[in-house]
């Protein structure tokens, strides 16, 4: 067994004995429980054994490196096929990275059926890296379908008060839209004889197959990216959803969208995608220019924080799709490749940072169990040190220079001016509505004055959040100060699908 296969299977085997001892309890000071510490250890043992996926990687070549290839279905020639590039790695190391820090932000918090909580958070991340590593596309639908089960089952039981309500909508929007994803796979299938996604990319395809193909695909990834107007089910289910699911879902399962792009839409539809940038690209900045307002006037931290998600989220997008832009004015791949990079380091960089954010409403909601900002105010007073690092991931999400949250977004609007002045001057305004929204949130929550006096008796961060929010402050200020690591393990990938897509099949 491969290490791709051990990275899918272990969890997924943890949950199983997560589950297995469920309501064993040895009494003790602590009250120890098994099915915590089995969590804790599958999840830390993921990390590290996926560490080699970057210790390992060869970033001089764009060829898919730890290919596991066997025989699934031989009938349907559907193949057990996994593999990673410099998209897919970082997107898998970026999972394993957060699910522990899930699993000790809800030690204490989750006091209903804590068991089978950890064991959905194990199975949603095997489920996720299996969608990172799949090559083969019945196999890759497979993992995308579900693992919307884990999580339907986490916001739907540990969510808040209208979570049945933001539960089926999430299901429907994304199971909907992956219906016409497999019609497409199917047609691909039946087209070139294989379900590898790598044939998929050098099968010759008219215009009218692409474009038919590329919004097949569209409605999967948009609604998962997500993209306006196919966003409304993301701020109902972060709200609702508890803490540890608001940070999987904004830090890894939005990044399907994107991955899907670059896996599936612009190497398979290039032509289409083409004809079509212009629609990619006007939506992308409605969203960053418009949902950035939205999150201006939120009253609710977590709300504001999925609105923030949505416009972030729309620099990945513009970031993919100025290739045809840049080329027409310049003629300069590096240029395509700049937007790519950025479009994917944003995405690494939103992981850490939403992720972050959601944590830090976590901290307050647990203590005083409100999201509202007016029921705050004067929080550093009490909690100094939790202020540092909510002051931090506030800075980031507005694209501060030396955090996380600047790199994707420079590079993006560098990228944009290659292609045409107004989409430069649309995306910048993310910064200045970034800036904006966050800091005026943290000004009334952190340094406001004091509107509840429950705030007086909050006490500050334990060893436990410590530790969580320092690590994800590491990788905010790592990835901000010194991104070459990143960059440059998704050169050789970046160059590969800028001159592929740049190349008409036609």
């Amino acid at each position: 067994m491969g290490i791709l296969s051990v990275l899918i299977w272990l969890p997924i085997a943890g949950g199983l004995l997560v589950l297995a001892a469920a309501g064993g309890r040895e009494e003790g000071r602590r009250g120890w429980r098994a099915d915590r510490w089995l969590a804790l250890a599958t999840s830390v043992a993921t990390f590290v054994i996926s560490i080699p996926l970057y210790t390992q990687f060869d970033h001089t070549t764009w060829r898919m490196q730890f290919v596991e290839r066997t025989p699934w279905i031989e009938t349907f020639k559907v193949e057990y096929f996994l593999g990673v590039d410099g998209f897919s790695m970082p997107l898998i190391l970026l999972t394993t990275f957060l699910t522990p820090l899930v699993v000790i932000a809800g030690w204490e918090t989750i006091k209903t059926r804590p068991a089978q909580y950890f064991a959905a958070f194990l199975f949603l991340e095997g489920l996720m890296i299996g969608v990172f590593a799949a090559l083969d596309a019945l196999l890759f639908y497979v993992f995308w379908e579900a693992m919307l089960v884990p999580m339907f089952v986490i916001i739907g039981i540990w969510g808040g008060e209208r979570r049945v309500y933001a539960t089926v909508k999430f299901f429907i929007y994304t199971f909907l839209g992956s219906v016409f994803m497999l019609v497409a796979l199917i047609y691909l299938y039946l087209k070139s004889g294989s379900y590898s996604i790598l044939d998929f990319h050098s099968l010759p395809l008219t215009h009218a197959e692409q474009l038919l193909i590329f919004l097949a695909f569209f409605a999967a990834f948009a609604v998962k990216v997500p993209m306006w107007p196919v966003h409304t089910w993301l701020p109902d289910a972060h709200v609702e959803a508890p803490t540890g699911g608001s940070v999987v879902l904004a830090a890894v399962l939005l990044k399907m969208g994107g991955y899907g792009f670059v896996r599936f839409s612009l190497p398979i539809a290039p032509d289409a995608a083409e004809s079509l940038s212009l629609l990619i690209i006007v939506l992308s900045l409605v969203a960053v220019v418009y949902i950035g307002l939205v999150a201006l006037v939120q009253q609710d931290m977590k709300k504001l924080i999925a609105y923030s998600s949505i416009a972030h989220m729309g620099f990945v997008t513009l970031g993919f799709f100025l290739a045809w832009g840049i080329v027409s004015r310049t003629g300069a791949l590096p240029g395509v490749a700049m937007g790519i990079t950025g479009g994917m380091v944003q995405m690494i960089s939103h992981g850490f940072v939403s992720g972050a954010l959601f944590l830090c409403v976590g901290v307050l909601y647990d203590r005083l169990h409100s999201r509202q900002i007016a029921d705050y105010g004067g929080v550093v007073n009490t909690m100094p040190i939790f202020s540092v690092f909510m002051v931090l991931f506030a800075l980031a999400n507005a694209g501060l220079p030396g955090t996380s949250g600047f790199v994707g977004e420079f590079l993006v609007i560098l990228a944009s001016f290659q292609a045409d002045f107004w989409y430069a001057f649309f995306a910048a305004m993310t910064l200045v509505l970034g800036a904006a929204y966050t800091l005026w949130m943290v000004k009334r929550v952190v340094f406001g004055p004091v509107a509840n006096d429950g705030v007086a008796g909050l006490r500050d961060l334990n060893a436990r959040e410590f530790l969580v929010l320092g690590m994800v402050a590491v990788g905010v200020l790592g990835l901000g100060l010194w991104p070459a690591p990143l960059v440059e393990v998704m050169s050789a990938s970046v160059d590969n699908l800028a001159s592929h897509i740049t190349q008409s099949k036609l």
